[in-house]
């Protein structure tokens, strides 16, 4: 049975960093693409981070602007999402997502509807 559990998340005031790490079961995770996503209220899900199955393509949300750093252990079969300097607009609940890689790339996806797997959420709320 495939689970993703997400922990870290929190309230906090804006400025601070967190760190949201996805624990992930019952997938061949050396195989395993990995993706951050986050919903606003009244929101569309967005795209904010992903992971190779070895660690070496990341690829960011456009507004990122460096914010933002995903990383991997394959040990552990976690993935960790480490979010800098947090705005109010970082509110949101942030999702992991889960994708068996088809190959042997080293691709990422960006798109929701690529990834099988989900975990929970877990709430970020920033405060000003």
């Amino acid at each position: 049975q495939v689970q993703l559990v997400e922990s870290g998340g929190g309230l906090v005031q804006a400025g601070a960093s967190l760190t949201l790490t996805c624990a992930t079961s019952g997938l061949p995770f050396t195989f395993t693409i990995v993706g951050w996503f986050r919903q606003a209220p009244g929101k569309e899900r967005e795209f904010v981070a992903a992971i190779s199955r070895t660690g070496g393509r990341t690829e960011y949300v456009d507004s990122a602007e460096g914010r933002f750093a995903i990383t991997r252990d394959n040990a552990k079969k976690t993935v960790s999402l480490l979010v800098n300097n947090l705005r109010p607009e970082d509110t949101a609940v942030y999702s992991c997502a889960a994708k068996t890689a088809d190959d042997y790339s080293d691709r990422v996806y960006r798109a929701s509807h690529d990834y099988s797997y989900w975990g929970q959420g877990t709430q970020v709320t920033v405060s000003s």
